[in-house]
């Protein structure tokens, strides 16, 4: 002890002790740390070599033999099954024409080139895989805590009930009512064009599900009365003083000309 207690006067003791303090952090967050989404396995029941020659055939010419992509054209090693199921299963992909943003539109392949194209992809590097019917039921999520975290997450661009938004350089936040679960729940693991990606560490399987469990309730009816086109309370607020005023407006109008 005489000794520690001698040597805890050296110039280097802090620096020591700054380094054990380092490694034993690194350590513990090895180990407590959650999965990140992007170290899923990339599962997908699809033919790989199918998929390789639907690739070939009409991807390839944007993104590459390899799909290793371009200066302008992102790489798809790595992406996972996930985003190309919902990309391509919107319609987004094969991409119609260059813009700010991809257009959802009608859908250029079937359910198994589409498992096919997937699979493949997935084949390239680990990625988001596409998520299983348990994990997008609405019926067992929590939809409370979903408005929670949809008006935390992604009210700012969707809009508080998902009714979609206006964005910078041309884009926009698309209407979610119409949006299938599963590829919810991929928007979210994968992020396609401005939106973030929300892995597993942001948001975890269970609170993807409550938010898909809210979405599922939007859309149909308006518990508050009338939407005003659920743009939100500014719209709204705006609505109510032309309205107010004009009706303010109109009442001194009418006073002036009973008075006179």
């Amino acid at each position: 002890m005489k000794a520690l207690a001698a040597r805890r006067h050296d110039r280097r003791a802090p620096v020591v002790l700054l380094l054990l303090a380092l490694l034993l952090t690194g350590a513990l967050y090895a180990v407590v740390a959650p999965t990140s989404a992007d170290a899923a396995p990339a599962a997908a029941t699809g033919d790989v070599e199918t998929g390789e020659k639907l690739f070939q055939a009409n991807c390839a010419t944007c993104h590459g033999p390899d799909a290793t992509g371009t200066q302008d054209v992102p790489s798809l090693v790595g992406v996972g099954a996930a985003a190309v199921d919902f990309q391509v299963g919107t319609g987004r992909m094969p991409m119609q024409m260059n813009g700010p943003q991809a257009q959802a539109k009608p859908v250029q392949f079937d359910e198994e080139q589409i498992a096919a194209l997937a699979a493949y992809v997935a084949s390239l590097g680990p990625g988001p895989a596409i998520p299983t019917a348990e994990q997008v039921d609405p019926a067992l999520g929590d939809a409370a805590s979903g408005m929670a975290l949809f008006r935390t997450n992604c009210a700012m661009c969707h809009n508080a009930v998902g009714a979609g938004g206006a964005l910078s350089q041309g884009k926009w936040a698309p209407n979610l009512w119409e949006t299938t679960p599963t590829h919810l729940y991929e928007a979210m693991a994968t992020g396609p064009q401005s939106m973030p990606v929300f892995n597993d560490a942001t948001l975890t399987p269970d609170e993807k599900r409550d938010i898909i469990a809210f979405l599922d309730l939007q859309g149909e009816a308006t518990p508050g009365g009338i939407d005003l086109g659920s743009l939100g309370p500014v719209s709204e607020g705006l609505w109510a003083w032309v309205v107010g005023m004009g009706l303010l407006i109109g009442a001194a109008v009418w006073i002036g000309a009973r008075s006179s």
